[in-house]
């Protein structure tokens, strides 16, 4: 059991944001429970409230008691709560110790000192159980960010833990996948495990939880059974700020106008050097300039790839795009791109949020440059952190520092690869509406994006990757509509979508 009573805590930072105040909590064994609310509300540092991050290794002021399994956590030393409770991070990179997905899967087991029969039974049982046999003996670096939540998910899996902590799971995963997440979960259920889960992405875990916790600025609001929070009505779930428990019956906001302008792609090839195959095999495609075009497809299908290469980033890819009426090679295509990376860690390189975005800048009008950086991040809800660190920022947050980035630049082609990740409805919306800003000044955007709630609000066409190809592409009508229905409840997201 987990008992949290009348905690408040405050980091050494002493944001405000993130805090929690005056929690009182009581956690039944074998009970699974939702954690919702805003970026910014708590979730994040109740979760660490439980797996022993706060006191441990979190520094701040922490006021009240924390309860696991009738001992104070403060009484634990952190390597003793690791076997009873397996955390799951909204970033997985941040929790892995190694370079290949087999060895991270048993590093745990192997701190814990266990026989090797008994990690190699764990591994099998993990692996199994997640559907992971295709992903062992890869190479961490190689794994798309879905991937490696499914190796940060089999790593907590192979302790056993009697608590599973999960913050956002499902950011970086596909459809396909966070099926196979809900699957794991449920199996976690019928083994009477505790899961405990902050997410902004409701729909695939309210059915299954036994309560749903709704917080606000570091308190608990409310507390749902499962049966009255499905049956809030979608305009209480907006007014409290959090997603569509239905998002796949959600339906376009727009509809496309027909665009003369086109770019074209020729020849485009890209294939890693171990692999042997193709990652990118597009002999031609034409899509229209001055749009916003989702791009979705399972976890692999080469979705990132196209993008790198799209963008001249990998320098061994092959072919070329026409703008214009100008045939672009790799290099100059560089000059006329920007993307905002998954892991927006990578690019995130200055001492403070402005100066972030004047990096992205030109630089020749230093006070307009300022203030018009000052106005994007006033859109994104980032004004009050203008002289924060970047890295000091939560990971919804640094992505909104990320596109702002991406605004900044004022290239012609920019490229989002999953720009909603770990944002709240309200972050999203104003997102959207940062993109739909930049399709007015004629920009052309990619999204890579497994959101539909974003892609409703604001992709004007989509296409589907699978195996590095376009399988299909078009405008945002209702034909694109019943092919992204069906992408979304199809069990493997697939080649059946061909047209």
């Amino acid at each position: 059991m987990i008992e949290i009573k009348d905690v408040s805590f405050t980091y050494e930072s002493g944001e405000s944001e993130n805090s929690l105040r005056n929690i009182n909590l009581k956690i039944k064994d074998g009970e699974t429970v939702l954690l919702c609310g805003e970026s910014g509300c708590g979730k994040t540092t109740l979760t660490r409230l439980i797996n022993g991050l706060i006191p441990h290794y979190y520094n701040g002021q922490l006021t009240g008691q924390i309860y696991l399994d009738g001992k104070e956590v403060k009484d634990y030393q952190l390597y003793q709560i690791a076997p009873m409770v397996g955390s799951v991070f909204q970033n997985p990179r941040t929790q892995f110790y190694n370079v290949d997905t087999t060895s991270e899967i048993v590093f745990g087991c192997e701190n814990m000192g266990l026989p090797v029969q008994e990690m190699l039974a764990r591994l099998e049982n993990t692996t199994k159980c997640l559907k992971l046999e295709n992903l062992l003996g890869r190479s961490l670096f190689a794994l798309s960010g879905g991937e490696k939540q499914k190796i940060a998910c089999a790593s907590a899996d192979a302790i056993c833990p009697n608590t599973f902590v999960l913050d956002e799971p499902s950011s970086n995963l596909d459809i396909s996948s966070i099926k196979d997440l809900t699957e794991v979960i449920r199996q976690w259920q019928s083994e009477n495990k505790t899961v405990i889960v902050a997410e902004h992405r409701l729909y695939y875990l309210a059915p299954y939880a036994d309560r749903i916790i709704y917080m606000k600025r570091g308190e608990i609001c409310n507390e749902y059974t499962r049966e009255e929070f499905l049956g809030l009505d979608p305009k209480e779930l907006k007014k409290m700020g959090l997603r569509a428990l239905n998002p796949f019956d959600l339906m376009p906001e727009k509809t496309p106008e027909a665009n003369e302008k086109s770019l074209q792609i020729d020849n485009f090839w890209f294939s890693y050097e171990k692999r042997g195959y193709p990652i990118v095999n597009i002999p031609d495609l034409t899509l229209p300039q001055g749009e916003i075009i989702g791009i979705i497809g399972d976890n692999g299908a080469g979705k990132s790839s196209f993008a790198r290469c799209l963008c001249g980033l990998d320098k061994s890819s092959k072919g070329t795009l026409k703008l214009n009426g100008n045939a672009l090679n790799a290099k100059k295509r560089r000059h006329i791109s920007y993307m905002v990376m998954q892991d927006v860690n990578h690019q995130l390189f200055t001492e403070d949020v402005l100066d972030e975005l004047l990096l992205s800048m030109d630089g020749e009008n230093e006070e307009e440059d300022k203030v018009r950086a000052q106005e994007i991040l006033a859109g994104l809800d980032l004004s009050d952190k203008l002289k924060l660190h970047p890295m000091s920022l939560s990971g919804g947050e640094k992505q909104r520092v990320a596109i702002g980035s991406a605004v900044a630049s004022g290239k012609e082609i920019i490229i989002f690869d999953e720009p909603t990740s770990g944002l709240d409805y309200r972050h999203m919306l104003e997102v959207s509406e940062k993109l739909i800003q930049l399709k007015e000044m004629k920009k052309t955007l990619f999204l890579i994006t497994h959101d539909p709630e974003l892609i409703y609000k604001c992709c004007t066409h989509l296409m589907f990757i699978e195996h590095g190809r376009i399988l299909w592409h078009r405008p945002m009508d209702n034909e694109a509509v019943r092919l992204l229905q069906e992408f979304f409840s199809h069990e493997k997201g697939s080649s059946a979508m061909a047209i």
